[in-house]
């Protein structure tokens, strides 16, 4: 049985900020399931510890690494079989505010120190050296936050293979050069082809320099990383290991994204019984004190940010509105984009809603609800919601980008027959009013609508399929490793 440690700075249900919390909560089940050992390994949060303290947690470790005094738990992921580890450092972890940042949403000034340390211990228990009967054959990582641990490991003998998977290149985990000495890291590391990026420190290189294979979580934003423009200054890299990286698309737990039986829900609807979704969305528009019409109701979900094309929507929220669309917007982030949707909303309270922040059941009110779903990001590495949306019968229009592109099929180049949703690929808020206006014109055909619908509700996303892929790639490490140890 091949066993693999997971190493994240987040899972869902214990701690989520974004789409990493939910792939590193299902793709260890699924791992699990299709016979492998799966283990994850998080940072001690408060809410981490919590968890801890209500599942009978047993402290399995305790370490001194400089200052800092940790211990390690052992417990259970809620609600599945996959076992959970906590690195418990209170002077490092305990803290309120998301894991990156404080309560103002600025980064924690010591964030290099926390995730080293992180790093430190997980090497570590990969590689035996905390004590346990466990370890590992693989070390998956996965975003800046685990890029040192393939470091740590590099030079050891015997060592488990590696993974390291590109959530999102954007985030990168840069600091400077009197960081890099305040770990203590040594001075060979700090070279252009090791983790010095333009006079700075960078996290992600440990993981794209030392891991022995490479993934991001799509086929297409595997190749728009090796470009300029999404490259974010480390696409020469991405090129030169361009054999040792693949693109993998992410799934969906379509066990708590079901609208068969979602508890969030009070109505249920299926691919032979769709019609209770315009239960669901009059429920939507009463909650959120939308006028109860017919009229298309397009909903957003996710963070109020420039990657996510927020300009772009509020460059057509006027001539959507003006034809007597509604709008129901679920999101927080930056106050250059809040503002100017909270006074949308004031201005039209019946049409547009915006709820700032954000709230699990909500999500799956409008994700149910909507009939049609915006993502028209500037690039967005898989992304959850336009499969959630396609489950649930929720017509996606998105611009043709990573994640997007590979998993919504366009009307007018897939024929009624096989499309999913809209797709626009020029950037920009006139290729998204006309992937908009598009589906408008398709929603006033209902029969076509319909069609549209349950293409995309067919469609298998689960984890099953992209777990299998896991465990192949991480069968290809250990066979590479056998060869050439």
């Amino acid at each position: 049985m091949t066993r693999v440690l997971f190493i994240t700075s987040e899972v869902y249900p214990v701690i989520k900020t974004g789409g990493l919390a939910d792939v590193s909560g299902s793709l260890p089940e699924a791992l699990c399931q299709q016979g492998l050992d799966a283990q994850i390994l998080l940072p001690g949060y408060p809410a981490a510890m919590e968890t801890a303290r209500t599942t009978g947690a047993r402290r399995e470790a305790q370490l001194s690494l400089g200052q800092y005094h940790l211990s390690l738990w052992r417990t259970r992921l809620p609600g599945t079989p996959v076992t959970l580890w906590l690195v418990d450092c209170p002077a490092l972890f305990d803290r309120p505010g998301n894991p990156y940042q404080n309560d103002d949403g600025q980064d924690w000034w010591d964030n290099a120190h926390r995730y080293q340390l992180f790093c430190r211990v997980g090497a570590m228990m990969a590689s035996g050296q905390v004590g346990l009967s466990w370890q590992p054959d693989i070390v998956h990582c996965n975003d800046w936050q685990s890029g040192l641990v393939p470091v740590f490991l590099d030079a050891l003998p015997k060592r488990p293979g590696t993974v390291f998977t590109i959530h999102n290149l954007a985030y990168q985990g840069v600091f400077s050069w009197e960081t890099f000495r305040a770990l203590g890291l040594p001075d060979s590391l700090w070279r252009f082809d090791r983790l010095e990026f333009h006079g700075q420190l960078s996290f992600i290189k440990g993981g794209l320099v030392y891991a022995d294979r490479l993934t991001t979580v799509s086929p297409s934003y595997a190749q728009e990383i090796q470009t300029p423009e999404f490259g974010y200054g480390l696409d020469g890299l991405l090129r030169y290991r361009s054999d040792h990286l693949t693109g993998i698309l992410n799934g969906i737990d379509t066990r708590i994204w079901n609208p068969t039986e979602d508890p969030y829900l009070d109505f249920h609807y299926d691919f032979g019984q769709i019609e209770n979704k315009t239960q669901c969305k009059a429920r939507l528009q009463q909650q959120l004190g939308l006028e109860r019409t017919g009229a298309p109701l397009f909903g957003f979900i996710g963070r109020l940010v420039e990657q996510k094309g927020i300009d772009w929507i509020l460059a057509v929220l006027p001539g959507l509105l003006d034809r007597g669309c509604q709008i129901a917007i679920l999101g927080s982030g930056e106050p250059r984009y809040a503002d100017p949707l909270r006074a949308l909303a004031h201005r039209h309270p019946g049409q547009l809603s915006l709820t700032l922040g954000y709230d699990e059941p909500l999500a799956h009110r409008i994700t149910a609800g909507a009939d049609l779903f915006l993502m028209p990001s500037r690039f967005e590495p898989c992304g959850l919601n336009q499969m959630y949306s396609l489950r649930y019968g929720t017509v996606p229009v998105v611009h043709a980008v990573g994640g997007l592109r590979d998993t919504v099929r366009d009307y007018d180049d897939a024929g009624a027959g096989k499309a999913t949703g809209f797709c626009f690929r020029q950037p920009g808020p006139d290729g998204l009013w006309q992937a908009a206006t598009r589906a408008l014109a398709v929603y006033d055909n209902r029969r076509a609508w319909r069609r549209l619908q349950r293409n995309g509700m067919a469609i298998d996303h689960s984890w099953g399929r992209r777990a299998k892929e896991y465990q192949a790639l991480y069968r290809a490490i250990l066979r590479d490793r056998c060869n050439h140890p």
